[in-house]
């Protein structure tokens, strides 16, 4: 049975296993994701990340711009749209392994299935521009740990979220997320569920501070999720409205991402910034 070589990383706990595959040759099952991404029988991981030229893949095909195209999967196999965590760790992966360079005042595109993305270098790591947010549709949230259903607001960045916001701390803390949140009405692909307590005072020095836990879907309570620190930053920036602040510090479970709100002239961008760390490299087996 052929070795597969593989590097695990992480972005705040949010942790991947990164296979290499430029020419696109490898076909992995959902069966073989998730053995690979199991805790006990693998290698263990929220998702992996296949490192594939955009050429030689077809969904790929609608990213020539970016050389190479991140086909990210969740943990239990299905695909999903992008994570902004694995973009961080994704880049750390193509510069150490000499894929690509960026200098410093450079941008690196990315391919991924809600399109293409850039990382540029930042003080705690790298900045993903995760493109143009927007509100979606909200839905109702029953948590185990919450005595009735919550509101939560849909965002879109790239990937769907619902994010609710909770009155303490101790609500925060409370929550069993070992059992998946239900949502009413549930959306037509999944979401991915965030849970924020905004910091007291909400805003020191111009920069605005929550924390979240969250829920992913296919997964289920990761660490961190990057798309969901910028989903939840968005709904706190949405609900405070026009005096909200741009910049934005988010605590997960994990450490601490930053988010950032840029108005350009095809919307508002939300930015995502933090560290990404390689941890180990080897080789597995393929059942």
């Amino acid at each position: 049975m052929p070795l597969i070589p593989f590097t695990k990383g992480h972005g705040t706990g949010n942790d991947f296993v990164i296979v290499a595959d430029p020419d696109g040759d490898l076909d992995l099952s959902d069966d073989q994701v998730a053995a690979l991404c199991d805790r006990r029988f693998g290698i263990g991981a929220d998702g992996i990340l296949r490192v594939v030229r955009s050429s030689a893949t077809e969904e790929g095909a609608s990213t020539p711009e970016a050389e190479w195209f991140m086909d990210y999967r969740n943990a239990d196999g299905s695909k999903a749209e992008m994570c902004g965590n694995g973009m961080r760790v994704f880049a750390r992966y193509l510069l150490q392994a000499g894929f690509a360079s960026l200098p410093d005042g450079g941008t690196l595109p990315i391919g991924t299935r809600a399109g293409v993305k850039t990382v540029t270098t930042a003080a705690n790591g790298f900045e993903v521009d995760l493109g143009v947010w927007r509100t979606d549709a909200d839905a109702l949230v029953r948590a185990r740990g919450l005595d009735v259903a919550r509101p939560g607001q849909g965002i879109d960045v790239g990937n769907p979220h619902i994010v609710v916001a909770l009155g303490s701390s101790r609500e925060l803390d409370g929550l069993d997320l070992t059992v998946q949140p239900v949502l009413d009405p549930p959306p037509p692909h999944g979401a991915n569920i965030e849970f924020v307590v905004p910091s007291d005072p909400l805003v020191r020095d111009g920069v605005g501070s929550i924390r979240m836990r969250v829920f992913e879907r296919g997964v289920g309570e990761t660490l961190s999720c990057g798309t969901g620190v910028a989903a939840a930053a968005l709904a706190v920036h949405h609900w405070a409205g026009e005096a909200a602040p741009d910049r934005w510090s988010v605590d997960v479970p994990g450490g601490t991402l930053g988010v950032r709100v840029r108005r350009d002239a095809d919307g508002e961008h939300v930015l995502l910034s933090g560290p990404a760390t390689l941890v180990f490299s080897g080789e597995v087996s393929l059942a």
